[in-house]
């Protein structure tokens, strides 16, 4: 397959990128610097520029691109770049489909197109799988925006699946920054440590990817491991693999201090959501124990 990846340099793009090459496919990777190799293609999501004509053969396209959600204090203005950014890379990825199959109507297309767990707001206890309803905060009605944008690709005929993805346990994102924390004995749980954290394994997120460019699947996916864990549980087990105790609690008072509105939204709430979709289309996955997720992603520091 011709393969398109926008958000190719972040923690799941620059996993994905080469194993997908050795899958034996053509990658195009479209970034928003001046190009470096002969798979590179600048584009400018923003403006909603892509060359034209550069998916008229492509097969598949996987919108991985956004702004960081916690990576800084929230704001307004970062508030509006989140969305935005989100917004314009996948209405800019559709429009361009569109016109591919306007070009070639009888070549089969997928839009694999990145969304979050963050859609079901916070479901406390409650399991979730796909077909449950958005939550009504921020990041929820982000979601929703954002998946939205890809209707025009679906009603071209465009099969479109999009990634409800949980905290990717790989060699950074969050892991990364907790792991210092933790390997000097200063780790602990957040608040109650009773919000649910649905992971997935950066191994397993990518196999996902693969599995989904070709099984006939469309709509909502989880793409988290069959069993979330609690704020404490996952505490608990990453101090195991480091080898170090987790006996302090950061309380909500201070998370809320420090991170504003994304400490309530994205840090103190939680999704107990299961990947319903990919155990009933037949995908395996690798790590369905967070230890020994957590050890590989460990490992691989």
């Amino acid at each position: 397959m011709k393969v398109a990846v926008t958000g190719s340099s972040g923690l799941i793009g620059s996993a994905l990128v080469p194993a997908l090459v050795a899958d034996g496919h053509e990658v195009l990777r479209l970034v928003r610097r001046t190009p470096r190799t002969a798979d590179e293609h600048r584009w400018e999501p923003a403006h909603h520029g892509i060359p034209e004509g550069l998916l008229t053969d492509v097969d598949a396209v996987v919108n991985l691109a956004g702004v960081g959600v916690g990576d800084r204090r929230w704001t307004d203005k970062h508030k509006k770049q989140v969305l935005a950014s989100r917004v314009h890379s996948t209405a800019t990825v559709t429009q361009a489909l569109v016109d591919a199959v306007a070009a070639d109507p009888d070549r089969e297309r997928v839009l694999l197109s990145a969304s979050a767990v963050g859609w079901y707001g916070d479901t406390g206890e409650r399991v979730v799988d796909e077909t449950a309803p958005a939550g009504d905060d921020f990041l929820a009605q982000v979601c929703v925006t954002w998946e939205g944008t890809t209707a025009p690709a679906a009603a071209a005929g465009v099969r479109v699946a999009t990634l409800r993805t949980g905290l990717v346990l790989g060699p950074g994102g969050l892991l990364g920054r907790l792991l210092p924390l933790f390997r000097l004995g200063l780790g602990g749980k957040l608040a109650s440590g009773r919000q649910y954290m649905p992971w997935i394994s950066l191994q397993d997120e990518v196999d996902a990817i693969r599995f989904l460019l070709t099984a006939p699947v469309s709509g909502p996916v989880n793409l988290t491991a069959p069993s979330p864990a609690t704020n404490a549980e996952f505490t608990a087990a990453l101090a195991e693999v480091v080898h170090r105790p987790a006996v302090l609690t950061v309380p909500g008072f201070a998370l809320r201090l420090t991170l504003g509105e994304f400490a309530d939204v994205g840090v103190l709430a939680g999704q107990r959501a299961v990947p319903e979709v990919l155990r009933s289309a037949g995908f395996r996955f690798t790590h369905e124990d967070l230890q020994a997720a957590l050890r590989a992603a460990v490992a691989a520091r």
